[in-house]
């Protein structure tokens, strides 16, 4: 029973308003079909906001935007070199839930 309760989510009354603030944020961050793009870019590598917005075809305006609101969450991580922020992805845990639903999603 004890291997049971590991699978299962936190019981009724768990949640405080934190917590269900911070998972609604990541699955508004995961709606997004620009915001999973960039997501699944980072996935394999690091690339700077011109590198991303020329590969995915964005403006550079529109991946900065996305970015800026996926470093909120701390989705994101940068670094920088001279005037060049390069972008990675800072959380394993949501790159788990994006890899596991793009292959859910493969599977149909």
């Amino acid at each position: 029973m004890k291997h049971e309760k590991q699978n299962q989510p936190a019981s009724q009354g768990d949640l405080d308003e934190e917590t269900l603030f911070i998972v609604s944020q990541t699955f508004k961050a995961l709606s997004d079909p620009t915001r999973l793009r960039i997501l699944h870019l980072l996935f394999h590598g690091e690339y700077s906001v011109n590198d991303i917005a020329e590969k995915l075809s964005l403006m550079q305006s529109t991946v900065s935007h996305q970015l800026r609101f996926l470093k909120n969450l701390r989705l994101v991580k940068f670094r920088r070199e001279g005037t060049s922020l390069y972008y990675t992805h800072d959380d394993e845990h949501v790159m788990d839930i994006l890899r596991q639903t793009i292959e859910h999603a493969n599977h149909h």
